[in-house]
């Protein structure tokens, strides 16, 4: 075992270096322990995603985010969180996965990596949802030509795409891929594009459907996927199209069974929701803390950088108030 810390911080995305700021200032022995590169999840993010949120409300620790553009991109929030590390010079172990948290006799968290282990008086889970895809549960979906996550549009190029979902992402994919010259088909579950869709991107994924540039089955569910074509069931009855490419972009959910390992209870319904003091973030288990979207269990879309940021203040003032 390495030397007994007072806070540490799983998930080194924007709320996981929140939360790392306020311990600095309350002077804490802290760490932050992150599976992937600093804000992993935004690093897999498409390569030219725009925010919805505009730059202020992506700040932390009181530091600016000057961005040119009305809303920043990927590569200016990496920028910008890049520099809050240079800033703040973290306390991090980058590429380094937490695998294990439990609590000994004496009320000390035992974390465990894949690396080393570690003590500490409290820990704050702060992992996000990008790191689990939600599954179709068809057949097929397991061929190499399905992806859960998009990156760039080139690969699809002159391709028959099938992209799966209505919300930002979808359509992001879906008019990247098509004004790169890829033939795009969408699968739709309900009866049109999600009304969280971004409003400035809204009205474009509806006109290129409208003026029929990508097809798109609206009340329709894949069936089946084979290596040159996917079977669609539509209110019309059964159809199927020639495909080199499904993008299955049908969302992501936070790792419940590892918040269930650490004893953290979770609601009995489908949303899951992990139960804790909103005045806090305390979990039902002592000095074990949740922070940012990994709060809203399956309800992914419920917590943002902007609005989670004040879970670092709420936790760290409890921490060092006790």
């Amino acid at each position: 075992m390495t030397d007994q810390y007072d806070l540490i911080i799983v998930g080194g995305g924007p709320i996981g270096l929140a939360c790392a700021i306020e311990a600095q200032k309350k002077n804490l022995h802290y760490l932050i322990i992150e599976k992937g590169a600093l804000v992993n999840s935004i690093f897999n993010y498409p390569l030219y995603m725009t925010f919805f949120s505009t730059a202020e409300r992506l700040e932390i620790g009181d530091i600016p985010f000057n961005c040119l553009a009305p809303k920043p991109g990927r590569q200016e929030a990496l920028e910008y969180y890049r520099n809050i590390h240079r800033y703040f010079n973290f306390k991090i172990h980058l590429f380094e996965k937490v695998t294990e948290i439990n609590k000994n006799e004496t009320s000390i968290f035992e974390v465990t990596t894949d690396k080393n282990s570690y003590c500490a008086k409290n820990v704050v889970i702060a992992t996000g949802f990008y790191d689990i895809p939600i599954t179709m549960n068809v057949k097929g979906e397991e061929l190499s030509k399905v992806r859960h996550y998009y990156k760039e549009a080139h690969e699809y190029a002159f391709r028959n795409i099938l992209v799966v979902g209505a919300n930002n992402s979808s359509v992001d994919a879906a008019l990247e891929c098509w004004r790169k010259g890829a033939n795009v088909t969408m699968v739709i579950r309900k009866n049109e594009i999600n009304s969280r869709v971004k409003y400035w991107v809204k009205p474009d994924i509806e006109n290129r459907i409208a003026e029929g540039s990508i097809k798109a089955y609206f009340q329709s569910n894949i069936t089946e996927i084979r290596e040159n074509e996917v079977e669609i069931e539509t209110p019309e009855g059964k159809v199927t199209i020639e495909n080199d490419f499904v993008l299955a972009l049908t969302g992501y959910k936070p790792d419940l069974n590892f918040l269930e390992k650490m004893g953290i209870q979770l609601s009995d319904d489908e949303l899951k929701i992990p139960v804790y003091n909103p005045e806090t973030m305390e979990t039902n288990v002592e000095g074990l803390f949740l922070a940012g979207v990994v709060c809203g269990g399956m309800q992914t879309h419920k917590w943002f950088i902007e609005n989670s940021r004040i879970h670092a203040n709420m936790i760290v003032d409890y921490i060092t108030s006790k």
